[in-house]
């Protein structure tokens, strides 16, 4: 049975002590949790990650632009 190593995200623990964790699976997916529910937990591929990171950077660029 696979159990994830959790990594906090270095963006995580403003003052609010949101954090957000991610871990890799032997099968090469990407699991992510937050802390206010680490039971429920998301799947995704590292490329799918990618583009999703990529989406929300270009995002607030445009948005910090306007």
């Amino acid at each position: 049975m696979f159990t994830p190593d959790w990594q906090k995200s270095s963006f995580s623990g403003g003052p609010e002590g949101n954090c957000v964790y991610i871990a890799s699976a032997p099968d090469g997916t990407i699991h992510l949790r937050e802390s206010d529910e680490p039971e429920v937990v998301l799947r995704t591929s590292p490329d799918r990650l990618a583009a999703l990171i990529g989406g929300l950077k270009q995002a607030a660029r445009w948005s910090n632009s306007a």
